[in-house]
């Protein structure tokens, strides 16, 4: 070949592999740094769209786990409050039940019909003032709330819960109730023990929606799991594969440096004729 000094044509080569070299060094490095192979959208653009895809949907069930974590937090409230009315009932029963037998004298009925008094309205404010936020959740509001567990827009991702459940002492029938004297206490045990199946049935209720929401709750978390799974093996780099593809792209870089060195001399080469 004739020596030339117009075009260096074996530098050009060798500048043009140094820059996919180069590249290939800064691509493994990214690679590498980030954890994912899909560096630039241009690298695999259909995986790339579809680990996109899979990242909104993951980010989507985190959120709706979330949604499902509030929604048992608000049942647990009125589970509470309906806890606490259980334990007055009982609680009323015994002293209904104290108040009904002659072993005890009309001085002790008086002190039983005052603590049996202070418990019904307890029973009333706990129902009156068992709330999430503004929310109350013992006075038969009948109020539907929506809970979003999903990840999309339709019917399927959607909960629904109708409050519907009061347990006011007026509502369970033990408003207005004493065992001031025998006769009183005695029929005071029969609508004890209609509240307290009032109450159960309440409770009852807000536990099949909290099963529902821990079930959905599971559910979400697993579908979580498996979407990231799926978004890892499309998009998440191999980790040995990235090592040994930034070797080689460094071995050939330093390579191509030096062969880029060699052909920037053909010039000096073409001088010595002159000399």
């Amino acid at each position: 070949m004739g020596l030339r000094i117009g075009t260096n044509t074996a530098s050009l080569t060798a500048q043009r592999f140094l820059r996919k070299s180069d590249a290939a060094v800064s691509h493994a490095s990214r690679a590498l740094s980030s954890g994912t192979r899909l560096v630039d959208a241009g690298d695999d653009s259909a995986s790339f769209a579809i680990s996109e895809s899979l990242r909104g949907q993951a980010s989507s069930l985190k959120a709706a786990k979330q949604n499902s974590e509030n929604a048992g937090g608000l049942i647990q409230v009125a589970e509470g409050g309906l806890t606490e009315q259980n334990n007055i009932l009982v609680r009323l029963r015994e002293l209904a039940v104290q108040a009904a037998s002659d072993t005890v004298g009309e001085d002790e009925r008086g002190y039983l019909n005052t603590e049996f008094t202070s418990l019904v309205s307890e029973f009333d404010r706990i129902a009156q003032t068992t709330r999430y936020g503004h929310k109350q959740l013992l006075t038969g509001t009948d109020e539907s709330l929506e809970f979003h567990l999903g990840a999309n827009n339709t019917s399927h991702d959607v909960v629904k819960y109708k409050f519907d459940s009061d347990t006011r002492a007026a509502k369970v029938g033990i408003d207005g109730l004493e065992v001031s004297d025998k006769d009183s206490a005695k029929d005071a045990l029969s609508t004890i023990d209609d509240a307290q199946t009032k109450v159960a049935t309440a409770r009852a209720s807000f536990g099949a929606i909290q099963e529902r929401l821990n079930i959905a709750s599971n559910n979400l978390d697993t579908q979580r799991d498996n979407i990231l799974e799926a978004a890892s093996g499309i998009s998440d780099a191999d980790i040995a594969e990235e090592t040994a593809n930034l070797t080689q792209a460094r071995v050939q870089r330093e390579v191509g440096t030096a062969v880029l060195a060699q052909a920037n001399q053909n010039n000096d080469r073409a001088l010595k004729l002159l000399i």
